[in-house]
């Protein structure tokens, strides 16, 4: 007998088939609106929506203040739009969640 998967496994498993590679300029209305949080490349980007979609704020909060979580800068807006970026990107309404990931 199987066990069923729980939530979070579910959860996960949504979360990564929707996460696409966007170019950044499509993603720039996004960030004028104020919607796109960058996620450092060390943290795992499923990961990270999970734990923003089952509201944990306390992991949450410990990557907001390690700098690994927080809204794009316009500096790295402007970068990402200088380098024509790719980023993979997964959302987790209200936001849009971007990682720069070397290929």
């Amino acid at each position: 007998m199987t066990n069923a998967p729980s939530q979070d496994e579910l959860l996960r498993a949504k979360l990564n088939g929707e996460t696409a590679r966007f170019a950044w300029k499509e993603l720039q209305r996004f960030f004028a609106s104020g919607t796109v949080i960058a996620v450092h490349d060390d943290l795992d980007l499923v990961e990270v929506a999970l734990q923003i979609a089952n509201d944990n704020k306390e992991a949450v909060a410990q990557w907001m203040s390690a700098g690994q979580l927080g809204r794009v800068s316009d500096d790295q807006a402007q970068t990402w739009l200088d380098a024509e970026a790719e980023l993979w990107t997964v959302v987790v309404k209200p936001w849009i969640l971007v990682q720069q990931r070397a290929h």
